[in-house]
């Protein structure tokens, strides 16, 4: 089965990939029509850019930028999945009144464990990705012993801690490129299969990474979408599934899914014919 397609909205002026394109309310509901039209199930709204090296965004200035884009959105799309890509505790409850169902959290309740209260008590969904330090330092040398089991080692127990608070549906996402080399990268995604024992969904995201850059010598994060859908189909042929990919390139990987479900729903049709 081909996974639920989470569509990026950064709200942010220095996203590493499109900051500054969506950041008013008329862009960034337009860009929303244009998923929806493509058939996206999930927007996952951001307003502090998480790319290497980045700066913290104070709270008010986030609230600034999710709030009112959030609400717009959710009132021209009522029937819509959104999340909110966020590690405060008050950007979560603000935007979950505004509409948002999941919250995003890259730290994993590193930075902020009061989150998992907040999913509990509301019943919005959690995504917990694992990161090395902060997005400032994350990239900063990032070692590992043993990449893959300190990644599940980590997420097993952040994946406790929430359903002891409370949290009746998590996610748990391995955090591609989040204090991670390129071979650290490759090492998660060979070993997706090791992650179904955490026996939570798990969400993927490595659209327009910076791993196809060093792999492919591809510099400009827009030419990677072609890339991205092509790892996205290896690994969902040859790996466990992953519930929810997060990508910008909804458009296209809509045309994968519609080429996907056709392929393998004939298979199925000649197969009990």
């Amino acid at each position: 089965m081909f996974p639920k397609i989470m569509g990026v909205l950064n709200v942010t002026p220095d996203s590493f990939s499109d900051g500054g394109q969506y950041t008013t309310v008329d862009r960034a509901l337009r860009r929303v029509e244009q998923m929806v039209a493509a058939g996206v199930d999930i927007v996952d709204v951001g307003g502090e850019s998480s790319r290497p090296g980045a700066q913290p965004v104070p709270e008010d200035e986030e609230l600034r930028r999710v709030i009112p884009v959030l609400t717009a959105i959710h009132q021209r799309f009522p029937e819509l999945t959104l999340s909110i890509d966020t590690t405060k505790y008050r950007v979560a409850a603000e935007a979950l009144a505004a509409g948002a169902q999941m919250i995003n959290d890259i730290s994993g309740l590193r930075f902020e464990p009061r989150l998992a209260d907040l999913a509990a008590t509301s019943g919005a969904a959690l995504i917990l990705m694992h990161m090395r330090g902060t997005p400032r330092t994350m990239q900063q040398q990032p070692q590992y012993q043993d990449v893959v089991e300190e990644v599940f080692q980590f997420l097993q127990r952040q994946i406790a801690i929430a359903q002891q608070q409370g949290v009746s549906t998590i996610y748990a996402d391995v955090g591609i490129g989040f204090g991670k080399t390129v071979e650290h990268n490759l090492q998660l995604l060979r070993h997706l299969d090791r992650f179904a024992a955490l026996r939570v969904p798990m969400v993927l995201g490595i659209s327009r990474k910076s791993m196809f850059h060093h792999l492919l010598d591809i510099p400009d994060p827009a030419d990677r979408d072609v890339p991205t859908l092509a790892m996205h189909l290896l690994l969902l042929r040859f790996s466990p599934p992953v519930t929810i990919i997060r990508v910008h390139a909804v458009e296209l990987f809509s045309m994968a899914r519609r080429l996907w479900q056709a392929l393998w729903q004939q298979h199925k049709e000649f197969a009990n014919g």
